[in-house]
């Protein structure tokens, strides 16, 4: 069976939607489906918030246990999610239900609604085979294996702020991540020319002459007409409007950066 795809914060937040959505009695009922009802006491003085709690911290210590649903076998977090996302609604009031989807953008994951008549869909929202939980993942373990220290910082604080809906943040964050990956990249190659070079797009060329950017792949070109100038070049516009628009951009600019470095991370370990 596959593992789980969905991260912590994900699962921790589709908790927190369920406690804000149900009622006491309800929350019960989602604690034996989920077979946790000799872990958490049922009918007790506790609130649902505490049990809720109590419910997050269980699922994320055993995610990966299978537990049995009307829809079959899955692990314990896949299950807590699916629950989650049937009782979600289009435009919900609170703001639990926005971070909760959020999280399953970030692990590339849409709920999607039609005229009422079905329950909501959770599909994918990119191909299978980008795997994003997976592909984060790897991006932090070779970051720390390199000690890339400024851009995982800048990575973290980029997926903090996509979580906490601050588009603008997350969106410089997530340029800077990618910057500061080159310019380390290029320091670990040629440590002594990458300290002579005034920026770090003097960097990126120092790694295009290197040939550890491609030339022939166009990811770099004298012209300037190649992927990593298009790139940053899409990464450094502005403007945080309120809207989906500007969510569904914000996130599709953190996953390419994430699905861009770790291409070049993986390059550098493999001595590429």
């Amino acid at each position: 069976m596959k593992a789980y795809p969905f991260t912590r914060p994900t699962i921790v937040a589709a908790i927190e939607f369920l406690g804000a959505a149900l009622t006491q009695a309800k929350f019960d009922q989602l604690i034996v489906r989920l077979e946790l009802d000799n872990d958490i006491a049922l009918a007790s003085p506790k609130s649902v918030t505490a049990k809720s709690a109590l419910l997050a911290q269980a699922i994320t210590r055993h995610a990966t246990q299978i537990v049995t649903t009307v829809n079959g076998q899955m692990t314990l977090a896949e299950a807590a999610v699916r629950i989650a996302v049937e009782i979600s609604v289009p435009a919900y009031g609170k703001p639990e239900q926005a971070s909760f989807l959020r999280g399953l953008a970030l692990d590339g994951y849409v709920v999607s609604w039609d005229d009422g008549s079905r329950a909501p869909l959770l599909r994918a929202a990119l191909p299978e085979e980008v795997d994003l939980p997976v592909a984060d993942d790897e991006v932090h373990q070779l970051l720390k294996h390199f000690n890339f220290i400024v851009p995982m910082g800048h990575l973290n604080q980029a997926i903090e702020a996509h979580t906490r809906g601050d588009w603008a943040a997350a969106n410089s964050q997530t340029r800077s991540f990618l910057e500061a990956l080159l310019s380390d990249i290029a320091l670990r190659i040629e440590p002594e020319k990458a300290l002579q070079q005034p920026s770090s797009e003097n960097r990126r060329v120092l790694l295009a002459t290197h040939g550890f950017l491609s030339m022939d792949r166009n990811e770099w070109t004298t012209d300037g007409k190649n992927y990593i100038n298009g790139l940053f070049k899409m990464l450094h516009t502005d403007g945080s409007h309120p809207g989906l628009s500007d969510e569904d951009h914000s996130t599709f600019r953190l996953h390419l950066a994430l699905i861009t470095g770790r291409t070049f991370l993986r390059r550098l370990h493999n001595g590429k």
